[in-house]
């Protein structure tokens, strides 16, 4: 894939060597996917220089898996993604449970790349309490 420069790039996530021993980069798509994955992966309040950096998500860790949940899901990840994401718009969430794995729910985000007017989508797995756990 040719390098896209309207799109951005930076440090790969998670943060690995490349083949020369330098820092491995990212750029186009595959930068913003893992832009995504970091600010979903982030709790606010877990970096100190920006602690409203993150979403919401980790306050739901131990809800139940329902369609509440999953509506307080929704709401949390794009409302993150529209902060702290710029580079992309028409953003849609669905979160369902996932049939095979109860503890399971299977984050659906689509969204449209502003400068490419390039549409993607992301699968972001997120992990709730089994069943009848405390």
């Amino acid at each position: 894939m040719a390098k896209n420069n309207i799109i951005g790039s930076g440090f790969s996530f998670p943060m690995q060597v490349d083949a020369l021993g330098g820092t491995e980069m990212s750029s186009d798509d595959a930068n913003i996917r893992q832009s995504m994955m970091l600010i979903l992966g982030t709790a606010p309040g877990e970096r100190m220089m920006r602690p409203t950096f993150g979403c919401g998500i980790h306050d739901i860790l131990f809800e139940p898996n329902t369609a509440i949940t999953a509506a307080k899901i929704e709401y949390e990840v794009k409302r993150s993604i529209m902060e702290f994401e710029p580079r992309v718009a028409d953003i849609e969430v669905v979160a369902q449970p996932d049939e095979e794995e109860l503890s399971r729910m299977n984050v659906t985000i689509s969204y449209t790349i502003r400068k490419t007017n390039t549409k993607a989508n992301l699968v972001y797995p997120f992990y709730l309490r089994k069943e009848g756990e405390v």
